[in-house]
């Protein structure tokens, strides 16, 4: 089940928010244990064991933490570890055995069978990811052991937050999950920003998605210069308003029973830098990688040798979470060479262009690497960046290709300006200055509903990237 569904929104949200309103405070982690279980278990019944397994070891490890953290911390580091490389291998078992059985039977006298059944669980890197921060978090006294099952299932499961994020770490939400206050302010601007996610999800970001899909289709037919470039444009413009729109919705939801989810975007499409583009950009999963591998590996208080090493470590990992393919892998990569030169030398000398240029270099970086991302199969991703420059094409374009770009420039150019600032600060001005322009935003909630409800009934295509995770 998604977010961007009918029955999510007709049927299971409302019947979620009136148990959850319905029953006693001190039911109510409870409530959400059991209708995120739901909600997970509604797709994928069968792995409902399998996070129910993660939770409980998870949990009780946490007890071994605590019990030894001050009088023996060899064996509280051991449990610690014992408890990280429990999930970890489910994690490395589901998502990555393909992978390296594919691989490791290429070399001579290995032969690994292949599991035919053996389907990636969705949002097992997410889920994994958190209960390994309650973990991570307890063994520093960054929390405290959490003795009460039920919230710690809770903070795991969540829904909103369970099958894309953002990642949200124990230690953020330690004190919500039994001292949060749920107030009418609080679940109207939940509303608000979900209504906001949802509309950039459906009405933007399926629609480039379809465009992306049309070119894409269209460069294996008869690959043009132009084709390509648009192929990856719409790709770059639809991964934003898709994963950030979901973001939105789960913040949003969040706060409608009365969570605090960390930001997970900053707008990233106005960065002049990579190095800034990845402040902004996934916001949850860079912090995640900071806080739990980068610093714990000496950060960049070791000098520059050791500081590239961790850097190296951190994006081969960043590839690799995304997905057991090597484009993910390369993607890593890509990004860590870029990163390395920008701290090396290239920031200093992008300070020196005017803004406009930097603004260009990044997004052509950018656009670039998610080429890389977004084709699983190298070779045909490798097909479509060399028709970024006119090799091996058809010519520079075609009749098709710009009748589909003349027809394609409005949504290009309405996304364009939502990936800015520009909308949410010409919308404050307006509403800080005339106090009745605030009953719009209950009417655009609702016509944004009507819109998005209208899209799902008329159409089946609503794909959502990040599943795959």
């Amino acid at each position: 089940m998604v977010f961007s569904s009918l029955i999510f929104l007709f049927a299971y949200l409302p019947l979620t928010l009136l148990i959850y309103y319905a029953v006693p405070r001190r039911w109510r982690n409870l409530a959400l244990f059991a209708v995120s279980l739901f909600f997970y278990g509604w797709g994928e019944p069968v792995y409902l064991f399998l996070m129910v397994v993660s939770i409980t070891t998870a949990y009780l490890f946490g007890f071994l933490i605590e019990k030894y953290r001050v009088s023996n911390p060899g064996r509280a580091k051991a449990a610690m570890i014992w408890s990280l490389a429990i999930n970890l291998s489910f994690l490395l078992f589901f998502k990555y055995y393909h992978f390296f059985a594919a691989n490791l039977s290429l070399l001579p006298f290995v032969e690994l069978p292949v599991l035919k059944n053996l389907e990636l669980p969705i949002g097992i890197s997410f889920y994994t990811f958190q209960i390994m921060s309650y973990t991570i978090d307890l063994y520093r006294r960054d929390c405290g052991l959490q003795k009460n099952y039920v919230s710690f299932g809770a903070y795991v499961t969540l829904f909103p937050q369970l099958i894309a994020g953002p990642i949200v770490r124990y230690k953020d939400v330690d004190e919500q999950l039994t001292q949060r206050r749920e107030s009418i302010d609080h679940f109207a601007a939940g509303v608000t920003r979900f209504s906001v996610g949802l509309a950039k999800k459906i009405l933007v970001g399926d629609m480039l998605a379809a465009g992306n899909e049309y070119f894409k289709s269209l460069g294996t037919l008869e690959g043009t210069t132009v084709g390509a470039w648009m192929t990856i444009i719409l790709y770059t413009l639809h991964l934003y308003y898709d994963f950030s729109g979901y973001s939105d919705m789960a913040i949003g939801l969040g706060k409608m029973f009365g969570f605090r989810f960390p930001e997970n975007f900053n707008y990233p499409y106005i960065s002049k830098s990579i190095t800034e583009f990845w402040r902004r950009w996934h916001i949850s999963l860079s912090t995640w990688f900071r806080e739990y591998v980068y610093i714990p590996l000496g950060g960049n208080r070791r000098g520059e040798v050791i500081r590239y090493r961790n850097m190296a470590v951190v994006w081969l990992l960043t590839g690799f979470w995304h997905g057991a393919n090597w484009n993910f892998v390369l993607w890593g990569v890509y990004y860590l060479v870029i990163l390395i030169a920008e701290k090396a030398f290239l920031l200093r000398a992008l300070e020196k262009l005017p803004a406009f240029f930097r603004h260009l270099y990044t997004m052509v970086i950018v656009t670039v690497g998610f080429l890389i991302f977004s084709f699983v199969d190298v070779g045909e991703g490798w097909r479509c960046f060399t028709a970024l420059f006119g090799i091996g094409v058809t010519g520079f374009s075609s009749s098709v290709v710009w009748y589909q770009l003349l027809h394609t420039l409005p949504l290009l150019l309405i996304a364009a300006v939502g990936a800015t600032p520009l909308p949410r600060k010409c919308f404050e001005i307006v509403t800080a200055r005339f106090e009745k322009t605030k009953l719009l935003i209950p009417i655009l909630c609702l016509l944004s509903l009507i819109l998005c409800t209208a899209y799902m009934v008329d159409s089946t295509f609503s794909p959502f990237a990040y599943t795959q995770f």
